[in-house]
């Protein structure tokens, strides 16, 4: 028997709100979260917009200790954690070894470490740095992987536990790892997703030097335009979205409700260039191929596509060359939309909120807009459902993912037989 993976709850955590709830009301009525940094002053920097989210740990029931401990991306994972398992029911410690925990993350602790390297290197001077300042969670911020194990400590999970980092693909790779561990055998049940919060001095001026992001700093809440021809770069923004994978017969057995099937999952790399994409689309259109193959579905079955849609000028283009290459005559047809003109792009953990986006899409049979889109780009000429939402029967959605080092990612999500999880 074929094993599958359904996702039985979610966590949210995203600029202009927190919860499920609060995230598919901003999405579905079109608002905007992006603002005016607030996290430091932005004055020195080309940008100086993001999508902050209103995030208070000890109102989520963070201790201090681990407020302390934890830098803002790992509360932000903890949190949505919590909310996941609850939503779904499940008590990992009653079978802990055969539950494991996949998180993506682009970047890490990047508040963490970048507040901490100006504490103990003395000014900026390339001087030994004076251990005597160093907290001793210092490690932590340094390595990934204890994004994994605060996950994995917050709900006794002892199965495998790994961090995917490839870039702003890290949350659909991470959440099909864990489908692929499902499917195989190896764990009946993954709590999975990705975090990141990146919005800090150092990342600000990482992509102000490649001129990535959008300095429209006069029009907050309007800069992020994906497919629009006025576009000029993506607004930075930070958040977390954790999903409980279960197999689905395990999930039938315990009356869990299922949201959706994770049914397909292929990533490529574009082996060309670590910012650039080719123009064809030809990787991203090869991911949503074998994507689709493997949930045995064909483009006239899907009902809505959830785009990479970042602003730029490129990737929007690239992308909508893919949409055709891959799904042919129905990428006219197909509703297609970016929720990054609501609440910016989160890095890594932008996939895993769009593959939350797409399983409330299949719940509700609502697609989300794309929020600015006043001014078409002739060459992005397809249906990406400007400024309200559409009423829709989504049984199957195709997510997309494009990341910086060429990472093209591709996932297929369908509903459940009947929609009640039989």
């Amino acid at each position: 028997m074929t094993r599958r993976a359904v996702i039985t709850g979610m966590g949210v955590l995203a600029p202009g709100g927190t919860g499920v709830k609060d995230f598919w009301s901003l999405l579905t009525e079109g608002r905007t979260a992006t603002r005016g940094i607030t996290f430091f002053d932005p004055e020195p920097y080309r940008s100086r917009i993001a999508a902050e989210i209103d995030f208070d740990p000890a109102a989520h029931g963070l201790r201090p200790q681990e407020i302390r401990r934890m830098d803002r991306a790992a509360q932000l994972a903890v949190v949505a954690t919590r909310e996941a398992v609850a939503h779904a029911g499940l008590d990992p410690r009653d079978d802990p070894c055969r539950t494991g925990v996949s998180i993506g993350s682009a970047v890490g602790a990047t508040m963490g470490l970048d507040r901490e390297y100006c504490v103990v290197s003395d000014g900026g001077r390339l001087d030994p740095v004076d251990h005597r300042y160093a907290p001793t969670h210092l490690y932590d911020y340094f390595v990934p992987s204890s994004f994994a194990a605060e996950v994995a400590w917050a709900v006794g999970a002892e199965g495998p536990a790994t961090v995917v980092s490839t870039g702003c693909t890290s949350g659909i790779d991470a959440v099909g790892h864990a489908e692929e561990l499902i499917a195989e055998g190896s764990v009946d049940a993954m709590v999975c997703g990705a975090t990141d919060a990146p919005i800090s001095p150092i990342t600000m001026a990482c992509f102000d030097a490649i001129k990535a992001t959008s300095p429209r700093n006069d029009d907050a809440g309007r800069a992020s335009r994906p497919f629009d021809r006025t576009r000029n770069g993506f607004v930075l923004g930070e958040g977390a979205a954790v999903f409980v994978l279960e197999e689905r017969e395990r999930a039938r057995r315990r009356g869990a409700p299922v949201i959706a099937e994770v049914a397909g999952f292929a990533t490529r790399c574009n082996a060309f260039h670590m910012t650039g994409l080719r123009p064809d689309g030809r990787e991203m259109a090869e991911a949503i191929r074998v994507a689709m193959d493997e949930a045995r579905v064909a483009p006239e079955d899907v009902d809505y596509v959830n785009a990479h849609g970042s602003g730029t000028k490129q990737n929007d283009r690239h992308e909508t060359a893919a949409f055709k290459r891959a799904l042919g005559d129905r990428a006219r047809r197909v509703p297609i939309s970016s929720i990054k003109s609501m609440i910016g792009h989160s890095l890594g953990a932008i996939g895993s909120l769009e593959i939350a986006a797409s399983a409330l899409a299949i719940e509700h049979d609502v697609v989300p807009p794309t929020a600015n889109l006043h001014h078409p780009d002739p060459e992005c000429d397809l249906d990406y459902v400007p400024l309200t939402a559409r009423d829709v029967p989504t049984g199957t959605v195709l997510t997309v993912g494009s990341g910086f080092g060429g990472f093209q990612s591709a996932m297929v999500l369908r509903a459940p037989r009947g929609r009640d999880g039989a």
